[in-house]
């Protein structure tokens, strides 16, 4: 009797711990690599393939077969193309329908190499889940919202995806408020297994087009890419806070010269701070981006 009593024991316990186990946030690095980091970019279908164009002219690269699908959990169509840049890819897409909610405004797409436990995992550090996974052309996706605000795809695809490596990793530039600010920082970080690269509180105004302020800025570094977290008071003069991603580019002068040769606008610089030159473009259907180059400056 001893004996079945003990042996019962056992069994529920084990029962219990394999459920805590099971209901625990997977430890998982699920990045795959930046170049599987995509921006997402919303134009019209009539200004698609100018902006297209004008990527690949300015930063280089190529783009895969343009396509119409259906990208959402319910019934729309968009226009799609991959572009590949050094610098960067970028997903475009043009809608011919209404765009569901909340489509459009998430940021970026992330790789991930389970989509179920990363989003699991995603909740675990304090994000919402805004559209549950769901089947898409070519694998599942979701759509998460960090504190701040800061909307999120994470993707899966059934056949893995092979892009050539980046010559340089693009910046996530992420706008927050100090109230803010630290909850999406601890939890990404917990989320993406990434590091703090520096995290400086009187960074140069002259980022954020303040040249006589400072503000705090925090620089990351994960799986997924790189990041910029940019701690204001939401005092921004235009277009700064516009800017969705930084790319870096060998020479800032001649990539200036490409991009308005292809009908690029600059906006705002160019500007030296934290040894970098940068500007802040708008490309063709209304796509703002920062662009930078390594500075002697200051």
């Amino acid at each position: 009797m001893k004996q079945l009593r003990m042996k019962r024991f056992l069994m529920t316990a084990i029962a219990a711990l394999t459920a805590i186990v099971y209901a625990l946030p997977a430890d998982s690095n699920f990045g795959v690599g930046p170049q599987y980091d995509t921006t997402h970019v919303y134009v019209r279908p009539e200004d698609f393939d100018k902006f297209v164009a004008s990527l690949v002219a300015t930063f280089g690269g190529t783009t895969t077969k343009q396509g119409v699908f259906t990208v959402t959990p319910t019934p729309s169509q968009t226009m799609s193309q991959l572009v590949l840049t050094p610098a960067g890819t970028v997903s475009v897409f043009g809608f011919k329908t209404p765009i569901p909610y909340p489509f459009g405004d998430e940021r970026t797409g992330y790789l991930v190499t389970d989509l179920a436990a990363a989003v699991h995992a995603a909740q675990a550090h304090g994000a919402d889940v805004l559209v549950t996974p769901f089947n898409d052309p070519i694998g599942k996706d979701a759509v998460v919202q960090w504190p701040g605000g800061v909307n999120m795809q994470l993707y899966w695809h059934t056949t893995p995806p092979s892009y050539p490596a980046l010559k340089t990793i693009p910046e996530n530039r992420v706008y927050l408020s100090a109230d803010r600010a630290s909850g999406f920082i601890h939890g990404f970080l917990a989320f993406s297994h990434g590091k703090v690269v520096s995290d400086d509180a009187h960074a140069s105004g002259v980022e954020i087009g303040r040249a006589a302020d400072t503000y705090r800025r925090v620089r990351i570094s994960s799986a997924f890419g790189a990041m910029a977290v940019l701690v204001t008071d939401g005092h921004l003069p235009y277009p700064y806070g516009r800017e969705m991603t930084g790319y870096e580019v060998a020479n800032l002068a001649d990539t200036l010269g490409n991009a308005k040769a292809a009908g690029v606008s600059v906006l705002a610089g160019p500007n030296i701070a934290d040894k970098r030159d940068s500007a802040i473009v708008q490309f063709p259907g209304g796509y703002i981006a920062e662009i930078h180059s390594t500075s002697a400056g200051k």
